[in-house]
């Protein structure tokens, strides 16, 4: 077997791959005596079927079949020997006339090759770094339905404006008859708030659903219907109450503070809001620091210049899928998927320039990380070292889970490096004004 590469120009080429009779013919012998042995043809013994036979049956499909595999493996093994970081995998060209009866074979494929580009992480204008704050508001709001959620319920025999209430809807015509509890102070709805109010258990009052709460996603799990039922509905339910509750606010004492965060981790009120608020910052800066992720990503794309092989590229996401792409199709999936594909070139670069590798013993580490921060949202606040150790050991024996946290964890060293190579300026903002700044 013979293997050459023909470079066409800086990021497409053509592999010749010249097969000859030595390189497959005993292979393909072997298998047709095989299929020589177990043949059933009516007639012949098995067994005794004439090769003849079974060479006029067989031969041609067992020929194609074994120089497929030899193309694939030696192909394969080229590319790896050679070195060449190729986009796509290659494409077969069509060989008019092509005749699987000569003895000696000639295939061609082209290659889509990566282009070479040098990455400049620090740019000319710096990225803002939000770091999100905490403040006094917030940490009130938090600490306000934190005694809601830890307070008891006292049963009241009238509806008042910040009363639970358990009842039924039904809309027979939408099929809706579903027991919930609504909180009024969730109520967006000023009519739905004052034909509730005054209430008692028993009654039935009729509400419109449309802005019926302060967030529309409250409206299908009230009614128990799927979201995108609930979205489009504008209707009239029967509401029929059945209980009527005040919540009253949980003390802020020392045995909801170890119900909280662990015996004597928080003694008073002063060392809650703290808590409270180096808690709200730590899951502020995973937003910030996406953030900062998304708006580095879209800085590299736009600051790094490459050409793509992109009439290859288009040609191989047509033949690709499942279903053969027009030429149209393809061109509009290229289109949809360039900004994405060059992204994973600029990635893989920084990572290989840079060393950016996930060792096994940095990933159990994460992993080990990732498990108890998932034990203290069950209250699971201080689980042993051992105990983790074993968690840690069944998860990575799953190749998926590898996949998934290695790939959380380079991103994660990803971020690092971009935070202390890129040109960057911090801004302190509250939680509000960074959604505003943000995502506006």
């Amino acid at each position: 077997m013979n293997i050459t590469k023909e470079q066409v120009d800086e990021l497409n080429a053509v592999v010749k791959v010249a097969i000859s009779k030595d390189d497959y013919q005993d292979k393909v012998e072997k298998i047709l005596k095989d299929y020589r042995k177990q043949a059933n043809i009516p007639g012949f013994r098995k067994g005794q079927v004439p090769m003849g036979l079974i060479k006029k049956q067989y031969g041609k499909a067992v020929l194609v079949d074994e120089v497929n595999k030899l193309l694939q493996d030696n192909l394969n093994k080229y590319l790896t020997e050679e070195k060449l970081d190729v986009l796509g995998n290659p494409l077969p060209k069509q060989q008019e006339n092509f005749d699987w009866d000569n003895e000696n074979l000639d295939f061609e494929f082209e290659l889509g090759l990566a282009p070479s580009f040098d990455v400049q992480v620090k740019t000319k204008k710096a990225i803002t770094q939000y770091k999100i704050t905490a403040d006094k508001k917030m940490i009130e709001e938090q600490v306000s339905r934190i005694q809601k959620q830890y307070g008891k319920l006292v049963s009241k025999s009238e509806v008042g404006k910040s009363d639970e209430v358990t009842g039924t809807f039904v809309n027979e015509a939408e099929e809706i008859a579903h027991k919930t509890t609504v909180e009024l102070d969730k109520i967006k709805s000023k009519k739905a708030v004052d034909a509730l109010v005054g209430k008692k258990v028993g009654d039935t009052v009729v509400l419109k659903t449309k802005g019926l709460f302060k967030e529309d996603y409250l409206l299908s799990s009230t009614l128990g219907i799927d979201k995108e039922k609930a979205e489009k509905l504008n209707i009239e339910v029967s509401f029929t109450i059945e209980e009527i509750n005040e919540r009253e606010p949980a003390a802020l004492d020392q045995e909801l503070f170890d119900k909280l965060f662990g015996k004597d981790n928080v003694k008073n009120e002063k060392e809650l809001k703290a808590k409270i608020k180096e808690d709200s910052e730590k899951q502020f800066e995973q937003q910030s620091d996406q953030k900062l992720l998304n708006d580095i990503t879209e800085k590299l794309i736009e600051n790094t210049k490459f050409n793509l092989p992109s009439e290859f590229l288009k040609k191989w996401i047509q033949i690709s899928g499942e279903n053969p792409l027009s030429d149209d199709e393809a061109k509009e999936e290229f289109e949809k998927s360039e900004k994405g594909l060059r992204y994973q070139l600029i990635e893989g670069k920084i990572i290989k320039d840079n060393d950016l590798q996930v060792q096994m013993d940095e990933l159990k580490e994460f992993a080990k990380g990732f498990i108890k921060s998932q034990m203290a949202q069950y209250g699971h606040l201080d689980p042993q070292e051992e105990e983790l150790e074993n968690i840690a050991i069944r998860v990575l024996g799953n190749q998926d889970e590898v996949k998934r946290l290695s790939e959380q964890l380079m991103s994660q060293k990803l971020l690092d490096f971009y935070k202390e190579n890129a040109n960057l300026k911090v801004k302190e903002v509250t939680y509000d004004n960074f959604v505003k700044e943000a995502y506006s």
